[in-house]
C-alpha cells in the first residue's frame, strides 16, 4: 500500500478528492485502510488502478489476488451484451 500512499501524497487536495470520488470512495477511507493495513476489495483496487492511470496497480494493493491471470485475458468484444 506504500505506492497508494505515495500517490495520494503526490496529489493536491483537490486532486485527491477528485481521485477518491472517481473511485467511489473517500480520501479518509483510503488513508484509514492504508494505516490499518485493511484489505481493500477487488472492485476498489481496479478503480484505484484505472483512475491513477496505472500509477497504483492492483498488484500493489492486493498481491494476494491473481491479477496476472486477469490481465492476460483478452476481452471477447463479440460476446459483450449477448447471451453467448
Amino acid at each position: 500500500m506504500d505506492k497508494l500512499l505515495k500517490y495520494l501524497n503526490s496529489l493536491s487536495k483537490t486532486e485527491r478528492s477528485a481521485y477518491a470520488a472517481a473511485c467511489k470512495t473517500s480520501e479518509g477511507y483510503l488513508r484509514k485502510a492504508i494505516s490499518t493495513g485493511q484489505r481493500i476489495g477487488e472492485r476498489l483496487c481496479i478503480a484505484l488502478d484505472r483512475e491513477s492511470a496505472g500509477a497504483v496497480r492492483c498488484e500493489d494493493i492486493r498481491p494476494d489476488v491473481d491479477w496476472a491471470y486477469l490481465r492476460a485475458q483478452e476481452p471477447d468484444n463479440d460476446k459483450v451484451g449477448t447471451n453467448g
